[in-house]
């Protein structure tokens, strides 16, 4: 049986809500803050998700409301998406965009600009041909026989 990741779901009651998306892959994510005083200084209570994406996007927002927990706002500001997910082990390169879509949804909620998404992929012919000025073609297998001839 499945169990849901810590901290997982809405709060009611949140100090601060911060939504993220990615228009590449679908993804978005959401986050809530609750804030509480201790020794005159603001920190972070307690922190929930809701995700509309991968397994990794859940597992590193699982683990980012663990770890900006205690922390104040300009603490959590300068958590990287590359360190809340850290714990978990490096991230294939295809999925280091989850990371920063949950340090874009904290950095919204805590009022922050959100890390700006890398340039996609570019394909394999479009790398090559503007920088190298080498032209790909693909032959059609008929055109090899009558190559071949």
């Amino acid at each position: 049986m499945d169990q849901a990741p810590d901290n997982m779901g809405e709060m009611s009651g949140a100090d601060a809500v911060g939504t993220a998306g990615s228009g590449d892959c679908g993804d978005m994510l959401r986050m809530w803050i609750k804030f509480r005083e201790e020794n005159g200084r603001k920190v972070i209570d307690r922190a929930t998700f809701q995700s509309f994406g991968c397994q990794t996007a859940v597992a590193v927002a699982g683990m980012a409301t663990q770890l900006i927990r205690g922390k104040t706002p300009q603490e959590a500001l300068s958590m990287t998406g590359e360190e809340m997910a850290a714990p978990l082990g490096p991230l294939p390169p295809m999925k280091i965009h989850c990371a920063q879509l949950v340090e874009g949804a904290l950095k919204n909620a805590l009022g922050a600009p959100a890390p700006q998404a890398p340039a996609p992929a570019r394909s394999l012919v479009d790398s090559l041909t503007p920088r190298t000025g080498v032209k790909i073609s693909f032959l059609n297998p008929s055109d090899e026989t009558d190559q071949a001839r």
